[in-house]
């Protein structure tokens, strides 16, 4: 593939096959490493939250949600560290796109979303004002210490409303909540006992450790690829990192659906693109003390295109709160379309 980045110079050397290697073997084990940890933060925090009496629908909205994004959080703060912010906002800005688009639109391919989960608009509605505040912040080319701190802030607020939000749902849904936790939290350690919580505490570390570890792999091997193929970091972050640091969500909306649960595959989806701009986003700037830098290509398209894939949803959901799989499969194809418009025009 031929360069087309800023001062590139002549096509890559014979060495270029082994460091692409190198950079693939290390991405892949990053990936699995991450969701791993993701898989282990998110039993754990489950379980201390239920044995520390949290509701399972609070659970599910906020908790589930928030450690499903663990991946995000982990490569946002370790890219950015290592000076590729541009990896850290592609990260995000495609996970967000990939669970909208693609997710949510195979998941109505496989079987067609109606929804009984009211919480479902207040979701939608933070999710679109989350996209654009963060596009605002963004025109300038960084996105502030200070800004950060307000999307952290916006964050706390809209976790502390969907708490007290939940009470409002349906029976039905409560119990749809509860059934998709037991597999996470078998029924003999739901207890508040030190057992249980020293159990859930050490998963929950390990999780996080492995998290923080797979990111470090992750981050360094798409790097490395990037530079091999002369491919921009934000390409590699809108693409190969956004969908794997999104395998969480996908194992987990998908596993729902089959299941019949949909209000917890959507309640969950919803939450973690909530949670990846306001908390992980909010927590990498604020982690950056000179910010995070936006290349213009970012506000120009990308956060748009995020931005979109929320507002797509609105008139779904909001009216007939129905998904078909004809627009699941809009939803897909769209998707499909982006990623190609990508890697034709950014390689």
């Amino acid at each position: 593939m031929r360069s087309t980045s800023p001062g590139a110079g002549p096509l890559p050397s014979p060495a270029f096959l082994p460091r692409f290697m190198i950079g693939a073997f290390w991405i892949l084990l990053g990936l699995v490493t991450l969701v791993v940890g993701a898989e282990l933060l998110v039993r754990g925090a489950s379980r201390l939250a239920l044995a520390l009496g949290v509701s399972p629908l609070v659970l599910g909205l906020t908790i589930v949600s928030i450690g499903t994004s663990a991946p995000e959080l982990a490569v946002g703060v370790t890219a950015n560290l290592q000076g590729s912010s541009s990896l850290a906002i592609g990260n995000i800005a495609g996970t967000n796109v990939f669970n909208l688009l693609f997710i949510l639109g195979l998941t109505a391919v496989i079987r067609p979303i109606q929804l009984q989960l009211r919480l479902v608009r207040v979701e939608l509605s933070v999710a679109l004002l989350a996209g654009v505040l963060l596009w605002l912040f963004a025109l300038n080319g960084t996105l502030s210490t200070v800004e950060g701190w307000v999307l952290v802030t916006i964050g706390v607020l809209y976790t502390l409303a969907i708490v007290r939000l939940s009470r409002l749902e349906s029976r039905e849904v409560e119990s749809e909540f509860s059934e998709s936790l037991q597999q996470i939290t078998p029924a003999e350690e739901k207890g508040a006992s030190a057992a249980v919580i020293v159990r859930a505490s050490v998963t929950l570390l390990i999780g996080l450790a492995l998290s923080v570890v797979g990111a470090d792999w992750l981050v360094d091997g798409a790097v490395t690829v990037a530079r091999s193929w002369g491919i921009s970091e934000a390409v590699i972050g809108l693409t190969i990192v956004s969908a794997g640091t999104s395998a969480p969500e996908l194992v987990t909306t998908i596993v729902a659906t089959l299941k019949g649960e949909r209000d917890v595959a959507i309640g969950n989806l919803l939450g973690s693109c909530i949670y990846n701009i306001l908390i992980i986003l909010g927590l990498t700037a604020v982690a950056s003390p000179a910010g995070i830098g936006v290349e213009h290509a970012f506000i120009r398209v990308d956060l748009p295109v995020m931005v979109a894939s929320f507002a797509l949803c609105v008139p779904a959901f909001v009216t007939g709160r129905r998904l078909s799989r004809i627009e699941g499969g809009v939803g897909v194809a769209l998707y499909v379309g982006y990623i190609g418009w990508l890697l034709f025009s950014r390689t």
